[in-house]
């Protein structure tokens, strides 16, 4: 996917380019950084280092990578927090959008970043995540690369109490059948078709039928032979006549649904193309989908959503409140120890 966030030692992982959050002068410091100059080769990377000399705060240089597994280091000054209202997070997300653009300059297709000023700079975590999100999904609105957020730990990645707050309260307040009464009230069910109740092709389903949990058909109004034509529609054919409805064009979806473009290239030309669940969901927050559309459009690829998953709460959690952020939304589900969405 595009972007994702990941559990791991920043000096470890693979990429085109990493980051570092340099001090501004050539030093070898401690933490992210000490680590970074360790693994690469202290002396002749601190060499290399040395040549460009200092780099202003918000401000991106890139030098080889030496030992690490990349092709180059970019170095950038992150800003110490003092109260917010001198400018910090601007410089913070300079250091971002900086360092992408010249990563894009140097050809780079990745770039693994830590969380800049997250550490000894003092600055708020969750203003720090906030910023290193914001500024990366401005830039994957406008550019190709797959960007990567670093973490040591889950502890690391501070969100919104506010936020966090509601998703808990979501989770423990909706038990297995709750979510679907409350979201599927008005949505009616073809139980009865599979069990065979169904024997008239003139039958005209009742809304007096219980809602079942996945179950994404209104048919209120609908004859069974229709019914089965408006089932034929595959998930990639539904999911085309969707954005063909909403007048989303191929790339403002793949980048909204956080999905790599050359797995959206095989949506478009595989008539048998088979999601996953990640990159149905994705698709669904992509569009907009309500809740119904969207088990609509996942059921079409054999998938349903459970309300007894963590998963699927969080994300349902997210489509209820019409809160399309697929970054948000992958933060989330990366602070409760989830999968991500897209691919």
């Amino acid at each position: 996917m595009p972007f994702k966030i990941i559990r791991n030692d920043i000096s470890k992982v693979k990429a085109d380019a990493i980051v570092n959050s340099a001090n501004s002068e050539p030093v070898a410091g401690s933490g992210c950084e000490g680590a970074i100059y360790e693994a690469a080769g202290k002396e002749l990377l601190l060499e290399a280092r040395r040549k460009i000399g200092r780099i202003e705060q918000g401000g991106a240089a890139a030098t080889a990578a030496f030992g690490l597994n990349a092709k180059y280091i970019i170095h950038t000054v992150g800003p110490v927090w003092i109260d917010g209202k001198h400018g910090e997070r601007g410089v913070l997300e300079a250091c971002y959008g900086n360092s992408l653009r010249l990563a894009e300059e140097l050809g780079c297709e990745s770039v693994a970043f830590p969380l800049i000023s997250g550490g000894n700079c003092g600055f708020p975590k969750g203003t720090a995540v906030e910023a290193a999100v914001d500024a990366i999904g401005r830039f994957l609105r406008a550019s190709e690369m797959k960007v990567t957020l670093v973490v040591l730990s889950r502890k690391a990645l501070e969100i919104s109490e506010r936020l966090t707050a509601g998703v808990e309260r979501f989770i423990d307040e909706n038990a297995a059948d709750e979510i679907i009464s409350k979201e599927y009230a008005r949505n009616l069910n073809y139980r009865a078709v599979l069990a065979g109740r169904r024997e008239r092709d003139d039958f005209i389903a009742s809304e007096s039928d219980p809602p079942v949990a996945g179950t994404l058909y209104s048919l209120s109004g609908k004859t069974l032979d229709e019914i089965l034509v408006d089932k034929e529609d595959s998930f990639r054919a539904r999911l085309f006549k969707l954005m063909d409805e909403k007048k989303i064009g191929d790339v403002e979806f793949y980048k909204k649904a956080n999905i790599d473009r050359k797995v959206f290239s095989r949506m478009r030309v595989k008539e048998d193309y088979k999601p996953t669940k990640m990159t149905a969901l994705a698709s669904a927050i992509a569009l907009e989908l309500d809740l119904p559309a969207t088990a609509d459009l996942l059921a079409r690829a054999g998938i349903a959503l459970s309300p007894s998953s963590k998963f699927d709460l969080i994300v349902s959690y997210f489509i209820m409140h019409g809160d399309y952020d697929i970054n948000k939304i992958n933060m989330v589900l990366f602070k409760y120890g989830q999968p991500a969405i897209g691919c």
